[in-house]
């Protein structure tokens, strides 16, 4: 059972490994306050709608159970949507778009089909908590490391390492590729070619 929480940090995890939902990795992490928001918004759809799926799946016809699953998952989207608005402006304005997309995110239809169809409510649980955690995970790292280096502030706050000047590319789009290139291959190397 442990073993379905912990995949989805390390060995499976959806961006570093997988690279799985790049797409709203590239935009909210230019700043750790957004990255962390997303995170948050991600993982709370994705435990849920494991759960219900998990829960439902036995009642769904087979020919039409991705549509079902997407059913699911835009009314939790819509849910997730509407509690950031309200209570987290802030979050709401940097995330923007990118809340309403996380129903087409392809890690929480990839888990409803590929697990919590598959599988009970507590694993399902246990699989949306660590594929989440592990999403957000990475989603820090990129947005620290962008913050840090290419606006010189972390979390809002100055932040200047040995009075080294910000890199403003890493705040740029072409700035996210780079950062994510250069994380992937030094995890890469960290957890795979060292073990050699």
């Amino acid at each position: 059972m442990l073993k379905n929480l912990t995949n989805g940090i390390k060995k499976e995890n959806p961006l570093l490994v997988q690279l799985l939902g790049v797409c709203p990795a590239l935009a909210t992490t230019t700043a750790l306050k957004s990255a962390i928001g997303m995170g948050a918004a991600f993982t709370l759809v994705l435990v849920f709608s494991n759960i219900i799926i998990s829960l439902i799946k036995n009642f769904i016809p087979n020919n039409i159970r991705i549509p079902c699953y997407i059913v699911v998952i835009a009314s939790l989207v819509t849910v997730t949507e509407l509690v950031i608005h309200a209570y987290f402006p802030a979050t709401y304005e940097a995330l923007g778009i990118f809340i309403p997309l996380i129903v087409v995110n392809c890690i929480i239809l990839g888990r409803a089909e590929a697990f919590a169809s598959k599988h009970g409510v507590f694993s399902s649980l246990l699989d949306g908590v660590g594929m989440g955690i592990g999403y957000t995970l990475a989603l820090v790292l990129i947005a620290t490391c962008r913050e840090l280096f290419g606006s010189g502030t972390l979390l809002g706050q100055p932040a200047n390492i040995a009075g080294l000047p910000p890199v403003l590319f890493l705040v740029l789009p072409a700035g996210a590729f780079l950062t994510m290139g250069f994380l992937f291959a030094a995890l890469n190397y960290l957890f795979h070619y060292r073990r050699a």
